[in-house]
């Protein structure tokens, strides 16, 4: 670190690198780490490890050296807690690595006691915690989580209120090998983190990767996961209106059904944000059937009577262009802040966190790495890992076809 300059306001430190084996892939990454460090501290050795909390996102092809890894993580920076998962999918700085043997690391220097690693044999704000023990509540929480989790939205929505703000950002676990997460060890299932005190700055957004097809609409009639009226009418008509679809040429019908699906938010939340694009809050979910006989839909979540409803299809360039509005939102963001505290800048984004949808990223963008090329560009070259998940955690909610974009402000 230069002479004078805030500690709070250093970069994070990322390195990553992908090769069969993990151990390389680590100690590659390491080199580009201790390079950054050099280049922060400009040489001083006084600055060499001043890093607490470290980041470790890993290809599943490393999932079954889960332990080994973490073990090596600890030896090299004795002192760092260690949170993260493997996943079907990495992201870096620019860069996705998709289906191959890679990592991606960031180490953070936040003071101790700002940051509390959780799990289920360390739950968050539970018995012994040091946050709670200092009297503090934790203001936020990355998390990570096992899909195969029973009531797992329910589980996500319960955690969030154990933090001041409500607001949680992380994903599902989507290796192939199950839900194994990396928490000051190494887990299986539930959920498992970092939360966050009120001292560290954080600045998120949700970006959306569906497009509405049809009207906001209201559930009036609903059982379990079938729609039967909406606004009053029979769900099925008014599905198929809204698709321009009749079920007398089933072949085209069928066609455009399994790629249609169902974007919801709850009765108190907007549905719509500006230019008719979805709002923050909405959840994309499947539609999972037709009901003819009760002129019924099938969605894949618990719908009741009140929520908002809206079929929608994937889109790439309302994605494209969704992703480009929140990363402008958090620059805004921070220089609004800046102006208010008659800052001569904004305040320095320190590092990132990004998460998206496995079903995103350079395959449904169109071209290696262009998701993550999209926010580098937009947000500029900052220090940021992430992992492609198996449904993104925000708020309180679980979502999917999402990207959660998170950054620490200096």
């Amino acid at each position: 670190m230069k002479k004078g300059v805030n500690a709070l306001s250093s970069p994070f430190l990322v390195g990553h690198a992908t090769h069969p084996d993990w151990r390389m892939a680590l100690a590659l990454a390491a080199a580009q780490i201790d390079a950054a460090r050099a280049q922060v501290s400009g040489g001083n050795a006084a600055h060499a490890a001043t890093e607490t909390l470290g980041l470790a996102y890993f290809a599943d092809h490393y999932a079954p050296h889960g332990q080994a890894l973490l073990d090596e993580l600890r030896q090299r920076w004795p002192g760092v807690a260690w949170v993260g998962c493997p996943a079907v999918g990495i992201a870096a700085s620019g860069v996705e690595y998709f289906d191959e043997p890679a990592l991606a690391l960031m180490l953070c220097e936040l003071p101790a006691d700002s940051f509390e690693v959780f799990s289920g044999a360390r739950p968050l704000m539970g018995p012994g915690s040091r946050l709670s023990q200092m009297g503090i509540q934790a203001h936020t929480a990355l998390v990570h989580a096992d899909p195969a989790t029973p009531d797992l939205a329910e589980l996500v929505a319960e955690l969030s209120e154990r933090v001041a703000t409500g607001y949680l950002f992380g994903g599902a676990v989507s290796a192939r090998t199950g839900g194994a997460q990396l928490a000051e060890g190494w887990w299986q299932g539930g959920l498992s983190g970092v939360a966050f005190g009120p001292q560290v700055g954080l600045v998120s957004r949700v970006t959306q990767g569906c497009q509405p097809v049809g009207p906001e609409r209201v559930v009036t009639a609903a059982q379990g996961h079938v729609v039967t009226e909406l606004d009053g009418q029979s769900a099925l008509p008014l599905l198929l209106r809204d698709l321009g679809l009749d079920l007398q040429d089933p072949r085209k019908a069928l066609t455009v059904l399994r790629a249609t699906l169902v974007g919801l938010t709850d009765a108190d939340s907007a549905l719509l944000g500006r230019g008719g694009q979805f709002g923050p809050d909405v959840r994309v979910r499947h539609l999972v059937g037709l009901d003819p006989g009760r002129q019924a839909v099938a969605v894949a979540a618990h719908m009741e009577p009140g929520m908002r409803l809206a079929f929608c299809q994937r889109n790439t360039e309302a994605a494209r262009r969704d992703l480009v509005r929140i990363c402008s939102e958090i620059r805004e963001e921070l220089e609004t802040e800046a102006a208010e505290a008659a800052a001569a800048a904004a305040p320095a984004i320190r590092g990132a966190v990004y998460i998206s949808c496995n079903g995103r990223g350079g395959p449904h963008f169109g071209a290696p790495s262009a998701e993550l090329k999209i926010v580098q560009r937009a947000l500029g070259d900052v220090p940021l890992v992430g992992f492609f998940a198996a449904g993104e955690i925000a708020r309180r909610h679980l979502y999917g076809y999402t990207g959660v974009l998170t950054v620490f402000r200096g």
